[in-house]
């Protein structure tokens, strides 16, 4: 197993479990305790994780729960509503957009007007919430599925010879250095095909997520036409990534 994917499954441990030690992952990864604790090493340098006495726990409260299917909306929902308002003003009758899989383009997916308009997306959620918007045609490229999404080499092809007006993206993290980030690698060939495919791009992201970073990036800043955002951001955090070569709009709030 090559190092990159033994640091996706420690990540993915750590998330589900939230505190992890080395003889687990040593048993699990079936690799020796010196290289589990050369790639906590490795992670701890990433900012991903905390190394304790033997083992290690995750670096931020909010990583939790990334990869979980459960009451994935709890976290920042009032921040998620506000993202998803924003996102539905970009979106013109008749528009042939994307939907990432994800909560907040879940949320997104819910604002949608019942109008004529075709959404392709790869997140089963997304889809039993537009099945019943008649008016909407829904697109599934299809592949296998990943926890709730489908992914794959068929999905990607599909994706790449599609005429996608505007596509929006989620992430797990949000750097200036590092651009956009995801914890698995399973999902990098999809998202690079949105981007690659649309014509215009969006990245939604509550707040909470800008400055953190994640195991894999699959876009710079500078790829996608804007980041969506709530109206918490703090304007130093606006400023820093406005320096870094993004775009930021942010949600104005109630007056």
């Amino acid at each position: 197993m090559n190092p990159l994917r033994r640091h996706e499954l420690i990540m993915e441990m750590l998330i589900a479990a939230n505190e992890v030690t080395v003889a687990e992952l040593s048993e699990r990864l079936s690799v020796t305790g010196k290289t589990i604790r050369e790639d906590l090493a490795k992670l701890e340098e990433m900012g991903l994780l905390k190394r304790i006495h033997g083992g290690a726990v995750l670096a931020h409260a909010d990583q939790r729960g990334i990869l979980s299917a459960h009451n994935p909306m709890i976290n920042h929902a009032a921040e998620k509503s506000e993202i998803a308002d924003l996102a539905v003003t970009m979106i013109e009758p008749n528009d042939i957009i994307a939907l990432d899989g994800g909560t907040t383009t879940q949320e997104l997916a819910r604002r949608l007007p019942n109008q004529p308009m075709t959404v392709i997306t790869n997140d089963v959620v997304i889809i039993s919430e537009l099945v019943r918007k008649e008016r909407i045609r829904l697109v599934v490229p299809g592949g296998y599925r990943v926890r709730h999404m489908l992914t794959g080499e068929d999905a990607v092809a599909y994706i790449r010879k599609l005429n996608i007006h505007k596509a929006f993206l989620t992430a797990t993290g949000v750097h200036p250095t590092y651009g956009f980030t995801i914890y698995t690698g399973n999902y990098l060939a999809i998202k690079r095909a949105w981007i690659e495919t649309a014509r215009t791009t969006y990245v939604v992201a509550d707040h909470h997520k800008f400055g953190q970073g994640a195991l894999f990036t699959f876009a710079r800043l500078s790829e996608v036409e804007a980041i969506l955002t709530d109206s918490g951001i703090p304007s130093a955090t606006v400023e820093q990534f406005q320096q870094a070569g993004a775009r930021i709009i942010q949600h104005q709030g109630k007056d």
